[in-house]
């Protein structure tokens, strides 16, 4: 039974080692004009397994084996880079929807100062 285990953990962790690969932790750079960003995702994994056998009085054998886990992907932060420049923005669970959620409101707010620009040029 020992060997059916082990055969268990072996999948489970060959599974993990591909999904948990570099390209899943850092995804693909995003050019945005000069700019490229790079989003980093956190994974959080976990699992078990485990075996038995055993034997009833009639000398009936009996044995059996079982596995499974877990996995979550995260967004942890952006890498930006402007130039030479490269930083760091994180983003924690919750506000990378709260900043999709004020993007309407900021943009509003960015036409609102151009259309006043613009009227007080025409003033002018």
């Amino acid at each position: 039974m020992a060997s059916t285990a082990e055969a268990i953990i072996k999948t489970l962790l060959d599974e993990i080692k591909t999904i948990t690969r570099t390209e899943t932790i850092l995804g693909d750079p995003i050019s945005v004009g000069n700019n490229t960003i790079i989003p980093v995702c956190r994974i959080m994994v976990g699992f078990g397994a485990g075996g038995g056998e055993g034997e009833m009085k009639e000398k009936q054998g009996g044995s059996g084996g079982g596995g499974g886990g877990g996995l979550k992907v995260e967004p942890a932060a952006f890498i930006v880079i402007k130039g030479d420049e490269v930083t760091i923005h994180g983003a924690k669970p919750g506000k990378l929807e709260g900043l999709f959620e004020a993007v309407p409101g900021i943009i509003e707010k960015i036409q609102k100062v151009k259309k006043t620009k613009k009227e007080k040029e025409e003033e002018k």
